[in-house]
């Protein structure tokens, strides 16, 4: 039977058009194995399963429901095979569009499908990065100090105005276009007045406050307030304060020393530089971070990658259906939600565009330097890993026999460590020698 041919062409945004051109022969030999098909499933009156002359199925038919059986039947497979010949691997689905495909002529389609991109990675180990530094000074470690002391301080009403500091007794009340929120009402509320407690705007108006006095704030809630009703509103939060208390931290002695650090410190001293070395891990760790997001950043932005539209599309279908199922186990629909919102649906994916695409050009970047530096943990390495993350989480711990069973889990993991080790892998590279060396 005569060869199919086809015309590769390449298009902006790693796109790439097929051009088919299928002899008469194909097409006619289609047609036949369609309506043979068709014969032996279909019930013509008169008729025994699979008797029927062929022009009745055909007339019983229509010829346009017949093109498209025919269709659906000899153009995936030659797309199929056509992609294997050509070794492309494309990342949605062929965009199809048949310009003749009758019996007797030769038939003529194209197939448009978007492929990876090729990805020009910058000279990793040349990265300019520099990598952070935080001091843990004295100051520092006092703040620690205090803040484990925080929960054994005792509480002391005074008769004065409201201090930085201060535990505020406060009534809050929270309106919207002038009317009160009852859901958000809140009496006797105990709140330190300092900041990471106590909302900017509060904090702003609340010192100097005395008893029985009312101060107002005006605020912008976020776009995911828990309230739909308030989700992107300006609102004013109005507090009245009811009671003053003076919040004095216990005396640091030995003998608290070794209640807070659990008996593992015999005295202030060693409490002391016990918090000192807990808060150099952390900033070490912190550090760390914050160096790997920076080179991932410079990576990112030393790479020229053309990101293509059905991979962004992709990322925001994985959000939308991430925000479905968590506004799922609040009771909302999504529709509802984004209607309190004042936005449509495809309001809200413009909106997150720019931010997918980003994404996306970054997995594009690390999948390019795992492929250079042929970063692929072995076998053993996953199971080892998989094991260690299933320790780790209780939750998966339950499932642990069908998760070592499950070739999707094993995906998943996989893609994860190979995440990871590339992650590392780029680090290494962009760290300074002397670094690499010790």
């Amino acid at each position: 039977m005569p060869e199919v041919a086809v015309e590769v062409k390449t298009l902006p945004k790693s796109q790439v058009e097929l051009a088919f051109d299928v002899p008469a022969d194909r097409v006619d030999a289609a047609y036949e194995r369609v309506l043979q098909r068709l014969g032996q499933r279909l019930k013509i009156e008169g008729f025994r399963p699979g008797k029927a002359p062929k022009t009745v199925v055909e007339a019983r038919v229509g010829p346009t429901a017949l093109r498209e059986e025919v269709i659906d039947s000899l153009i995936p497979q030659l797309v199929a095979d056509a992609l294997e010949e050509h070794k492309l691997e494309p990342v949605d689905r062929p965009q199809v569009e048949v310009a003749e495909l009758e019996r007797g002529r030769p038939g003529k389609f194209t197939a448009k499908i978007t492929v990876p991109p090729e990805v020009q990675l910058p000279d990793l180990a040349a990265l300019n990065v520099e990598r952070p530094s935080t001091a843990v000074d004295d100051q520092l470690v006092e703040r620690r100090i205090d803040e484990l002391r925080e929960p054994k301080a005792m509480l002391e009403p005074v008769e004065r105005p409201l201090q930085a500091g201060d535990i505020a007794v406060l009534d809050l009340d929270v309106l919207v276009d002038g009317e009160a929120i009852a859901d958000e009402e809140r009496r006797a509320s105990e709140i330190e007045v300092r900041e990471g407690v106590l909302i900017p705007q509060l904090l702003e108006v609340l010192p100097g406050a005395a008893v029985d006095e009312t101060r107002e704030a005006q605020v912008d809630l976020p776009a995911d307030h828990t309230n739909p009703v308030l989700a992107g509103k300006q609102a004013t939060v109005r507090a009245t304060v009811r009671g003053v208390k003076e919040k004095h931290l216990p005396e640091l002695d030995d003998e608290l020393a070794k209640e807070l650090s659990d008996g593992r410190a015999e005295n202030v001293e060693a409490f002391r530089a016990a918090v000192r070395e807990d808060l150099e891990r952390t900033a070490k760790q912190v550090e760390q971070l914050a160096f790997e997001q920076a080179v991932v950043k410079a990576a990112v932005e030393g790479s020229q990658v053309e990101v293509p539209d059905a991979l962004v599309e992709r990322e925001l279908d994985r959000r939308q259906e991430d925000m479905e199922h968590a506004l799922g186990h609040q009771g909302l629909r999504i529709d509802a939600y984004l209607s309190y919102q004042g936005v449509t649906l495809e309001q809200w994916r413009e909106n997150q565009r720019a931010d997918a695409e980003a994404r996306v050009r970054t997995d594009l970047v690390l999948d390019a330097v795992a492929k250079r530096e042929g970063v692929q943990p072995d076998r053993e390495e996953l199971a080892a890993y998989m094991a260690a993350e299933i320790e780790r989480d209780p939750e998966l711990k339950e499932n642990a026999i069908q998760l070592l069973g499950s070739r999707s889990a094993r995906d998943y993991f996989a893609r994860r460590l190979r995440r990871l080790r590339t992650l590392e892998r780029l680090v290494e590279l962009a760290s300074p020698l002397s670094e690499k060396e010790s």
